[in-house]
């Protein structure tokens, strides 16, 4: 007997105190999605691949009308352009950023109400192979194993720099965390060149157990200590439940100026599944492919 990955993912998302729904989710091969204001997106994606999945979440900007429109059109050019490159996964992942980036200019030039328009974007891969991942802005990526959690992907708004003046002192704490600045953003993906790209060397090992969450910013008014606490509550109910919970609490708290908050979960789940034909010849393709 083996055991062979698979995964379960679910999305959840809330509006917050905002006007508008400004990101947009989508999953392979759930091909379900959160979508600006309508909440429907379907792309003609390949066929479910036993052991692999994908993931993208975007947040956009530009206002009511730009900032939907930036978050759809990065996210679906970014899966659609993942799952038909070739060759190693970096170069696949970096060829769906530029087609992402690229799909930018191509809608301003379309309709040039929507120029000034941009969004983050952080996508994932996974496979039995571990995961990989790139990000641009400040949309987050977590991993959980074990009731740790860790910030896999690269802050790319002024928070980390604001915190290093009130870690050397310049500043306290308390102004560093009120600080108005902390949401502005370094880079982004607005059709031109990208100022700073998070781009994962190597694929992390997954286990099962494992839990993957994708993030837009609204997240960050949970704790990372809190959101390890929810997940470690509701891993064994898996992905759907984990979801639920987290934009629950967010929702709870009910900050006054509360941004949209867009979460995607990946539960890493191994079946175990025959390694042996029954006439005892080594099996090509065994066991049951559920979910991923």
């Amino acid at each position: 007997m083996c055991e062979k990955v698979h995964f379960e993912i679910a999305i959840r998302a809330s509006q917050g105190a905002r006007r508008s729904q400004e990101d947009t989710a989508l999953a392979w091969p759930m091909q379900s999605s959160v979508a600006g204001d309508d909440g429907v997106t379907l792309l003609d994606l390949p066929p479910a691949e036993a052991g692999h999945a994908a993931a993208v979440l975007c947040d956009g900007m530009g206002g009511h009308i730009g900032g939907a429109m930036a978050s759809r059109t990065t996210s679906e050019a970014f899966l659609a352009a993942l799952m038909t490159a070739e060759g190693p996964m970096r170069h696949r992942l970096m060829h769906a950023l530029d087609s992402a980036n690229t799909a930018l200019t191509e809608q301003v030039k379309r309709s040039p109400v929507y120029n000034g328009m941009g969004s983050t974007l952080v996508g994932v891969a996974l496979s039995a192979d571990g995961l990989q991942w790139v990000s641009v802005g400040d949309s987050l990526l977590y991993f959980w194993r074990q009731s740790e959690i860790v910030m896999l992907n690269e802050d790319h708004s002024l928070a980390p720099e604001i915190d290093k003046l009130a870690e050397t002192g310049k500043i306290s704490w308390a102004a560093a965390r009120s600080d108005p600045r902390r949401h502005y953003l370094r880079s982004a993906l607005t059709g031109d060149d990208i100022e700073m790209i998070d781009l994962s060397e190597q694929a992390a090992p997954l286990e099962a157990g494992d839990v993957i969450m994708l993030a837009s910013d609204g997240v960050n008014t949970l704790e990372p200590e809190t959101i390890a606490s929810i997940i470690s509550d509701c891993a064994a109910e898996g992905a759907s439940a984990i979801a639920k919970r987290l934009i629950g609490s967010v929702d709870a708290i009910r900050a006054p100026h509360q941004d949209n908050t867009t979460i995607i979960i990946v539960r890493v789940v191994a079946a175990v599944v025959p390694n042996v034909a029954p006439s005892g010849a080594a099996a090509a393709d065994g066991g049951a492919r559920n979910n991923v």
